[in-house]
């Protein structure tokens, strides 16, 4: 349960996004994205706090008019996690989001215009330690692009990122990172995998437009988790047609389940069968809801009968075997109490509580010693 990951991930330039690191030796960072009226300050911060205490590392806003952008300025001001600013074809919103303080630039810059409003976008950047992040998306490819492959196809994709990246290799910048995101897996994997190759810098993941929670869940998981097991990518966004909030949880729980990231309650739970003692599709689903605060890492096996759950609790902080007339609950692999089932999960949430509690303790204990 508390082995390092096998992965090997893939070496890259390391960049600064506000406080997160990106890149080298840095955790896989979780994004997402707002999908409020940026111009309706209120309901954008509110959004971005509930993708914050959900455990996003970035939130990317996207600012497509200068209204947009002063209204960016506020929503800064008030956001706990670094903000990226999405920014399309007018040059000028990208420097007046980065005198507002912007810690990442989503720009194209093909796609900005002439050479000198390139240079100065790179040069505001430049000048305020901003990244830029070059985001290639196979539903919106150069007309010549589509003209040449037919359609979209990772080549296409990857020469696409490679005229952007010559922009900013002529000007001497390379802080920035890049995506190139398709709604089909083979056509992202082999993209990625592709890049991964030409440049130094990090790649941020995704499969664009997956889909809704289920579907998009499930392809983005097939998509991401083949590259993250090649080692690549350094940010990703699991893009659902859902609240945004649901992907930083199913992007957390990817991470965990490649143990790449350690953030919250690692569950083991059995599907459930006959043999089951108590009822363990809604007691997970109830630890799920009351525990989804707790960002501590901590491994919690819930099976419902003798079978499996001896063997699955002693390899985690908590464990819940099924039994009759009362269940066996493991601490830190050692049997400790038994539980009934009158008040099953009230009693198994004050004991993970305590367990984190416990944890926490101990973790702040040593990082006193060791002052």
């Amino acid at each position: 349960m508390h082995a390092q990951s096998p992965i090997q991930r893939r070496k890259s330039r390391q960049i600064q996004v506000g406080s997160v690191a990106v890149g080298g030796d840095a955790p896989i960072s979780v994004q997402s994205m707002t999908n409020t009226d940026t111009l309706d300050v209120a309901a954008t911060v509110e959004q971005i706090k509930r993708l914050a205490a959900a455990g996003a590392d970035i939130v990317r806003v996207s600012v497509p008019t200068m209204d947009a952008a002063e209204a960016f300025g506020r929503i800064k001001r008030q956001s706990p996690v670094p903000l990226v600013a999405d920014i399309h074809f007018d040059y000028k919103i990208a420097l007046r989001v980065a005198e507002l303080g912007v810690d990442c630039l989503r720009i194209n810059p093909g796609n900005i215009g002439r050479e000198d409003r390139v240079r100065a976008v790179v040069s505001a950047a430049r000048d305020n330690g901003i990244p830029i992040r070059i985001g290639v998306n196979a539903g919106s490819l150069e007309k010549d692009l589509q003209k040449k492959y037919g359609e979209p196809t990772p080549a296409a994709l990857v020469e696409s990122a490679m005229r952007h990246i010559d922009h900013l290799d002529r000007l001497d910048f390379p802080d920035f990172k890049v995506s190139v995101k398709a709604s089909d897996v083979f056509m992202a994997v082999g993209a990625y995998r592709d890049l991964a190759s030409r440049i130094e810098q990090p790649l941020h993941l995704g499969i664009t437009e997956a889909g809704g929670l289920r579907s998009g869940t499930v392809k983005s998981s097939i998509g991401l988790g083949m590259l993250l097991m090649d080692g690549i990518g350094d940010t990703i966004r699991v893009s659902l047609a859902a609240d945004p909030v649901e992907e930083v949880k199913v992007g957390f729980d990817m991470l965990k389940s490649l143990k790449l990231r350690a953030k919250g309650i690692n569950f083991i739970a059995c599907p459930s069968c006959s043999r089951q003692n108590f009822d363990v599709i809604s007691t997970m689903n109830a630890l799920e809801e009351r525990l989804e605060d707790i960002m501590t890492p901590l491994n919690v096996s819930v099976i419902g009968c003798v079978v499996n759950g001896p063997g699955e609790a002693k390899e985690t902080d908590v464990g819940l075997t099924g039994g009759s007339p009362a269940n066996l609950v493991y601490l830190d692999g050692k049997p400790a109490s038994k539980l009934r089932n009158d008040h099953l999960v009230d009693d198994l949430e004050k004991l993970i509580r305590d367990k984190v509690r416990e944890k926490e303790q101990a973790e702040q204990d040593t990082i006193v010693r060791a002052r």
